[in-house]
């Protein structure tokens, strides 16, 4: 679950980090934040992938992402080569995530202006 929350902060985050740095264009861009990590990032109609790097471990792993009205589908690949799912739909006042992380754990979070639970 963390490298999912990790993964999904990257795509909208990394450009907002005063050390970070992306180059390219909306549809193929190249980012690096201040750890060093590589984010390759292509942008298509609904759907983002993204292929990460780590150059201290050598690990590399990937999401892609397709958004279809108020529901976001991603699933990826940890650096230890294992799956994962998500699902995020979004309602008025709430929000949802669930799927199935790295490790075969599957998870249900609700979020509202109140928290998440």
């Amino acid at each position: 679950m963390r490298l999912i929350w990790f993964v999904s902060a990257a795509i909208f985050a990394i450009g907002g980090n005063a050390q970070a740095a992306c180059f390219g264009s909306q549809a193929m861009s190249t980012c690096t934040d201040d750890s060093g990590n590589t984010y390759n990032v292509q942008r298509y109609g609904n759907t983002t992938q993204v292929q990460g790097t780590n150059p201290h471990t050598g690990g590399t792993w990937n999401q892609t992402s397709q958004t279809y009205g108020n529901t976001t589908f991603q699933n990826g690949s940890a650096a230890d080569g294992n799956t994962w799912n998500q699902t995020i739909q979004s309602m008025p006042g709430m929000t949802t995530y669930s799927g199935s992380d790295s490790r075969g754990n599957n998870f249900y979070k609700t979020c509202t202006a109140y928290g998440c639970n």
